[in-house]
């Protein structure tokens, strides 16, 4: 085992290990009721799930330090519902599956870089970076005095994934997209 944290080094972030399985803390507050001993509220998140927990802890429980490891990696292809990537040190490759992936497969392209999340030597999660740029390559065409404040129109990107843009976007413009929200931020290059 990697070790154990005390409650009292709880923190948003911390990922533990309960009953063989990581969670992130997502939330914590240390109670201390007039009367009885304290405890520390908790929310998790699964990282093999995805679904929340919120239990307690009595002051002093330990919990297990989850053997996790974050390697930089680079998408390479799709094939099927595996997504695989390889490191770029080692060159050791490992796919995801599209279940595991979620929202975060419809911003992957061809060689861009994204964090690895490995519990117990298997792949389990993903991050990228916050904005990745992706081309349009599907989009009614925007006509001259389009320029209502606020009007979108769906465009496609080049990785299938739909989304709604300003009405001047066209077809072939590079945009920024923010992963997180997965929200157009800017144009960064026009055709």
């Amino acid at each position: 085992m990697a070790g154990v944290y005390d409650t009292s080094e709880f923190r948003k972030g911390l990922k533990i290990e309960i009953d063989g399985e990581p969670f992130e803390i997502i939330e914590f507050q240390h109670v201390k009721p007039g009367k009885g001993s304290a405890f520390t509220r908790t929310t998790i998140r699964s990282l093999m799930s995805g679904r929340n927990l919120e239990p307690t802890f009595k002051s002093g429980d330990k919990v297990d330090r989850p053997d996790i490891e974050e390697r930089e990696m680079q998408f390479l292809y799709a094939q099927g519902d595996e997504f695989h990537f390889m490191d770029q040190k080692s060159f050791e490759q490992t796919y995801l599956t599209e279940k595991v992936l979620g929202e975060s497969r419809n911003y992957l392209k061809e060689n861009i870089s994204a964090s690895i999340l490995f519990f117990n030597g298997k792949a389990i999660g993903v991050t990228l970076p916050n904005s990745v740029e992706l081309k349009v390559i599907k989009c009614d065409p925007g006509m001259k005095g389009d320029t209502v404040s606020g009007a979108t129109k769906p465009a496609t990107l080049e990785t299938g994934y739909v989304i709604n843009v300003p009405l001047f976007i066209n077809e072939g413009d590079v945009l920024k997209i923010d992963t997180r929200s997965g929200d157009y931020l800017t144009r960064t290059a026009v055709v």
